[in-house]
């Protein structure tokens, strides 16, 4: 099921706070730096954030979330997009994207050049390669763009 969260319930924060380090964890292996932001934020800052966050659930458990942005073109930009380690592979993650990009409007994202299993999920969903980004030596994005029109799902 998804849902939208409510990061000022402590219990949704700390829960969407975890599967993030965790999923992060995940990345920064990946892509062989842990410079990726959501390592070193605290539940605070991340409760601060000006997004929208939907979740999927799990026999009644979070298990991963969404967290994006509307853009002034209206364009939605997914900040994050995370599942818990432990459900990886169960089409969590494209349900969470499949809401979104049934809105029918442009949608961005970025994620770490190397972490293919990411790459694979925006491909399916017919999302371009825009550039590659070097935000800090050693760490390569890629950024990704879905046009409306061109969902391939």
């Amino acid at each position: 099921m998804i849902t939208d969260l409510d990061p000022s319930d402590d219990a949704t924060a700390s829960a969407v706070r975890t599967i993030g380090l965790r999923a992060c964890a995940v990345e920064a292996a990946l892509i062989g730096s842990t410079a990726v932001p959501a390592l070193s934020e605290s539940l605070a800052q991340m409760r601060a954030q000006p997004v929208r966050w939907l979740g999927a659930h799990v026999d009644g458990r979070l298990a991963a979330f969404l967290a994006r942005s509307d853009l002034g073109d209206g364009t939605i930009d997914v900040e994050r997009l995370c599942a818990d380690p432990a459900h990886f592979r169960r089409g969590l993650a494209s349900r969470l994207l499949e809401r979104v990009v049934d809105e029918g409007r442009d949608v961005l994202v970025s994620t770490g050049a190397a972490n293919l299993p990411a790459l694979a999920l925006y491909a399916r969903f017919g999302f371009v390669l825009v550039r590659h980004v070097e935000p800090e030596p050693g760490v390569r994005l890629a950024l990704l763009r879905l046009t409306a029109q061109k969902s391939s799902r």
